[in-house]
């Protein structure tokens, strides 16, 4: 395969637009390429989540996920093409599964936390949870595949047991949400 980025800058951008996959200029911050950017920064993210120290199955699972989110951004680039699969989100549910499983069954909200790695997840899931919000925007006003969607939305849940999860093999608890503790400060 040859060079597929022999220049990095061309200036075409210095006007506030950008370039789409299929040669197309489009405003910078338009809803589609706001949808684009937010599926890096949740890609860059989880490769933040694999800087940390996490066991193989997981850095496996976000390896995988980041290729799913290139694919979608991908997608979104070039309207037209279909990149993302429906076996991507039965595949995300059930790795969702097979993780909860292993977890103690939740009966409260938890606060963001623990050791590092789930605080970070945390981070993602939050970040997803706007990709979600700008894809949805994005998919009023022009059409987009719902598998998209539908990853987004089982991402983020995901994201929030890999973070509970992170913190049972790291020895932490989850942060219990004490809502007397938000009375006694008012």
């Amino acid at each position: 395969m040859g060079y597929r980025l022999s220049k990095i800058y061309t200036r075409t951008g210095d006007d506030g637009t950008t370039g789409l996959s299929d040669g197309t200029r489009i405003d910078k911050d338009s809803l589609r390429i706001t949808a684009i950017g937010s599926i890096d920064e949740l890609n860059s993210l989880v490769g933040l989540i694999c800087s940390e120290e996490i066991d193989q199955k997981s850095r496996d699972l976000l390896t995988g996920i980041q290729h799913h989110l290139f694919d979608m951004g991908g997608e979104l680039s070039m309207p037209g093409p279909r990149l993302m699969r429906a076996e991507s989100v039965t595949w995300l549910e059930q790795q969702l599964d097979r993780m909860n499983d292993e977890l103690d069954p939740l009966e409260d909200f938890i606060l963001p936390g623990g050791c590092k790695a789930a605080a970070v997840c945390h981070v993602a899931r939050s970040i997803c949870r706007r990709a979600e919000r700008n894809a949805f925007g994005l998919a009023r006003k022009e059409e987009i595949s719902t598998v998209i969607t539908d990853y987004l939305n089982r991402l983020s849940d995901l994201l929030f047991i890999l973070s509970r999860y992170q913190n049972k093999i790291h020895g932490n608890n989850d942060i219990l949400w004490q809502h007397s503790c938000s009375n006694e400060q008012k």
